[in-house]
């Protein structure tokens, strides 16, 4: 299962009002490549596809393709404010070491193909 904090919620919520599409959800999921081996995916899309898993979190309807599952089962996706704007973090407890800005990560079974230029 994947966790969306209040806070993110919220934001997510309003992000997707603002779209003004009847038909969008959040599509979250993994790619190889970044610093450390696999990068985080998220944004909105219209278009499940068959290996697709629907997930209903906060009332948001979550989508993520059965590979990138995977590595992101309980994965807590959370919104925090600064002074300096704000961001989602993703608190994924598959991940074994993180790249310094936190949209990349391994697991101690997989290491994904890191970025040569990272």
């Amino acid at each position: 299962m994947i966790a969306i904090t209040e806070s993110a919620g919220e934001k997510i919520q309003e992000m997707l009002a603002a779209e003004e599409l009847p038909n969008l959800f959040l599509r979250i999921g993994v790619q190889e490549g970044g610093c450390s081996g696999f990068s985080y995916g998220m944004g909105f899309d219209d278009e499940q596809h068959e290996d697709d898993q629907v997930l209903d979190v906060r009332g948001l309807k979550i989508v993520v393709d059965s590979e990138s599952m995977r590595y992101l089962r309980g994965l807590e996706i959370d919104f925090k404010e600064s002074a300096m704007g704000g961001g989602f973090t993703m608190n994924n407890p598959n991940a074994t070491r993180t790249c310094g800005c936190g949209s990349s990560f391994r697991t101690e079974t997989a290491a994904g193909k890191p970025d040569s230029d990272c």
